[in-house]
């Protein structure tokens, strides 16, 4: 009975400790710019057309984000549990964080029978700042369920090689293939470490000459294929928008000037995406290597295989984004848990601890010691979720005064926005508000006319209202401001 109520306080203290930085104010900031505003539009009109096949953007086929509907299946989903709202968007993003570090947990406690391994490397995980950001785990993006599935796939090929029952080996390639259904090719880019480690267990002529391989390469071809196929048969050119966007065109060229050198991922982690962490991964995976436990050194090698190979292969692309790394935490959160883990040890041994102490708590106050400057960053950026730079209040001062509207804090009814530029994050809060009967839409600068009442935040269409027209200020607040139109200027 004792030792159930230890366990239950154990499990516990590490889900108060996940609760803010996972699912915390996931509704404060409004939807992002880019791929969360797509990715939200893409579930939006899933949800209203009804068509689960074929992603649509403003109501024609969507060629321009190619990437499989897995995630905006969960989101469309979740709008029917919670309604059309920020959270809905994100809540599987959450939730995939939430069953990665899950997975890490049983992954510790059933592999290395440690369920303080698991706590360790879970912890690290959350207080990684590239892990629990914008376009991380915070935001409806594509990342956070990509690193799930990759996790699991490397972690059931794990086992696999530990320990080769069939199971693992249909696992790894069930959920290779819904990696694959979330972001496409970037759910194979762990392939390349899984065959050197089958090279170097000496495993790879007895994977191929089992009929499991063949049964679960059917699977993942199965599962993987028959999407595609079908997408193309019901939208004809998007396997050639696929191959165009993600087969070459990313990883060969620059696309959107988003370049940066080959280190652009290291000198990331190194200054803000893994900062508290990031040299404790190369001493876990020294301290692994030379562990005495087998187990624990497969473990370090195998980790450091993942993430070596896949930060060398994001590294040479040619387009680098500062979340493409997000698959790489867990697999690093593993070999820097290694080495705390072993200080961690080390303290719960020490003779005088345990004969002068009551109870040994030179372990725990280690872990505090550690982790209480991370663990604060994190849980103050999650608390209290706010815009990092004057660009981006400029950028969302928009969106915000959208959904003040959709609060009741002002009347839009008849009122026209100007915004030249991408417009999807706009675009989300313009649907809600069209459906609770709100006549708002876009107008481009040079129709406006006598009596229109229009808002603004982008510098070169408020200086076109303002050369061009006879108006009155009505409102202003920040980047924001509201005209009321009197005609042209003469």
């Amino acid at each position: 009975m004792l030792k159930t109520q230890h366990l239950f306080w154990k499990y516990l203290l590490l889900a108060a400790l996940m609760a803010m930085p996972v699912f915390g104010h996931l509704n404060t900031l409004p939807i992002r710019i880019w791929d969360e505003s797509r990715l939200a539009i893409n579930a939006y009109e899933m949800l209203r057309n009804g068509n689960y096949l074929v992603t649509h953007y403003k109501g024609e086929p969507d060629m321009w984000s190619t990437k499989p509907p897995l995630m905006i299946w969960l989101q469309v989903l979740s709008m029917k549990a919670l309604g059309v709202n920020e959270l809905a968007i994100r809540l599987p993003s959450a939730l995939a964080a939430f069953f990665t570090c899950l997975a890490l947990l049983l992954f510790s406690q059933r592999y290395l029978k440690d369920f303080w391994f698991g706590f360790i490397a879970v912890f690290i995980l959350i207080t990684s700042p590239g892990y629990v950001s914008i376009h991380g785990i915070r935001t409806g993006d594509y990342d956070a369920l990509l690193t799930l599935f990759t996790t699991l796939s490397g972690l059931f090929f794990f086992r696999w090689s530990e320990r080769p029952q069939a199971r693992w080996l249909y696992l790894s390639a069930l959920t290779l293939a819904l990696a694959v259904l979330t972001k496409s090719i970037a759910g194979i880019l762990f392939l390349p470490a899984m065959l050197t480690w089958l090279l170097l267990r000496r495993k790879l002529t007895f994977l191929l000459k089992s009929r499991h391989f063949y049964g679960s390469l059917a699977l993942f071809i199965l599962l993987t294929g028959s999407y595609y196929l079908l997408r193309e048969m019901a939208n004809p050119g998007y396997l050639a928008a696929v191959r165009e966007n993600e087969l070459g065109g990313r990883y060969l060229n620059v696309v959107e000037d988003h370049r940066g050198d080959f280190w652009y991922y290291l000198r990331n982690f190194w200054d803000f995406r893994m900062n508290y962490w990031i040299l404790l991964v190369p001493a876990g995976l020294f301290t692994g290597l030379y562990a005495k436990e087998k187990r624990l050194t497969h473990l370090a090698q195998f980790s450091g295989l993942m993430a070596l190979f896949f930060l060398l292969i994001i590294s040479a692309g040619q387009t680098k984004l500062k979340w493409y790394d997000l698959p790489l935490y867990p697999f690093m959160a593993l070999l820097a848990a290694i080495f705390v883990h072993y200080w961690f040890r080390y303290f719960r041994q020490l003779d005088w601890a345990q004969q002068t102490l009551r109870k040994n708590v030179m372990p725990f106050l280690f872990l505090l010691l550690l982790g209480f400057s991370p663990y604060m960053h994190i849980f103050q950026k999650t608390y209290l979720p706010r815009e990092t730079t004057a660009e981006n209040e400029n950028l969302y001062a928009l969106s915000n005064f959208l959904r003040g509207a959709l609060r009741g804090e002002h009347k839009l009814n008849g009122q026209h926005l100007l915004y030249t530029d991408y417009k999807a994050h706009l675009l989300f809060y313009l649907n809600i508000l069209h459906e609770r009967g709100v006549e708002i839409d876009f107008k481009a600068p040079k129709d406006l006319k006598a009596g229109d009442i229009v808002s603004a935040t982008q510098n070169h269409d408020k200086k076109y209202v303002e050369e061009h027209y006879d108006y009155k200020l009505l409102h202003q607040k920040g980047a924001l401001k509201t005209y009321k139109i009197y005609g042209v200027k003469e």
